[in-house]
């Protein structure tokens, strides 16, 4: 074996562990790629023997990678996601596979990528790297530029944006998660008897305009008049419970893209009302959180 052979096998060794950082690190499986792509470049270009920890050195290469681009994205102007339509689009300009984002998405949490998203470059990668993947703090440091105890700072703003502060007691908590988990169950579900059982009779739903198409209706009054409009819905494979302002509410999430969030009005152990935020001005303002486990 050659020892460019030898490094190739000892690079696939660590493939599944780098596009696992660089994914949570950036949401999308073709940047992943890409930076995991970028960090065998840099190790076919470098004296291997003297690394001595590999895994390691990969990964704080792929760190790097992953800030930078972090950085670049935030940097320039986003082109804010097409909401002409009820239902979230799958289609990806960059050739990437849809259903493979979605798998990925769904197997770090869609809350997770969302609220990840919030979040600094350099707070994601510390929450990232310490929280998810057990770097220390020292290493964290020096891939960010700041010390060691800057590094501690940054991990621990992030957790408290990615836990979020509930507003309510625990127990209030868990009854609005029991609920709103049964909401999304009978959405999946096309059950329109199962969340007609959940609402208030007198539920009332008010629908941001840019969710909506021209002229459509922006308030709905009535539990069954809502649920036999909101079955048709398919978007829901994208949706999961979250914090949003404190309260627990649901994220839609292609991909881990924010693309829309549900918030409750919770009445008697009944939903009584909800509102739909699509406009990405008011989604930005939103205080969002990862429920606990």
């Amino acid at each position: 074996m050659s020892g460019h052979e030898w490094l190739a096998e000892r690079f696939e060794e660590n493939r599944g562990h780098l596009r696992g950082v660089a994914y949570r690190m950036l949401g999308s499986a073709s940047e992943a790629d890409d930076a995991v792509q970028e960090a065998w470049l840099r190790l076919s270009r470098s004296d291997a023997d003297s690394i001595e920890n590999l895994g390691g050195w990969l990964t704080t290469v792929v760190a790097r990678v992953c800030l930078d681009m972090l950085r670049s994205r935030k940097s320039r102007r986003e082109e804010p996601m097409e909401v002409g339509g009820v239902e979230p689009t799958a289609k990806r300009e960059d050739g990437g596979d849809p259903e493979r984002e979605a798998v990925l998405a769904d197997s770090v949490g869609l809350a997770l990528l969302v609220v990840l998203d919030k979040l600094t470059p350099a707070e994601r990668l510390a929450f990232v790297l310490h929280d998810l993947f057990a770097v220390p703090f020292e290493e964290i440091g020096e891939i960010v530029g700041r010390s060691a105890m800057a590094a501690r700072q940054l991990a621990s703003r992030a957790r408290r944006r990615v836990q979020g502060v509930p507003t309510a007691g625990e127990t209030d908590l868990n009854g609005q998660r029991e609920l709103v988990e049964r909401f999304l169950a009978a959405l999946r579900a096309a059950d329109v008897e199962g969340l007609v059982a959940i609402l208030d009779p007198e539920f009332v739903i008010h629908i941001d305009k840019s969710a909506l198409p021209e002229g459509a209706q922006r308030e709905v009054r009535g539990a069954r008049r809502w649920a036999e409009q909101a079955v048709a819905f398919r978007g829901a494979r994208h949706a999961t419970a979250a914090l949003v302002d404190g309260a627990v509410g649901v994220v839609v999430a292609p991909r881990g893209r924010l693309f829309r969030v549900l918030r409750f009005n919770f009445v008697d152990g009944r939903i009584a009302g909800a509102e739909v935020v699509a406009d990405p001005e008011r989604l930005s303002r939103l205080d969002l959180g990862v429920l606990p486990d």
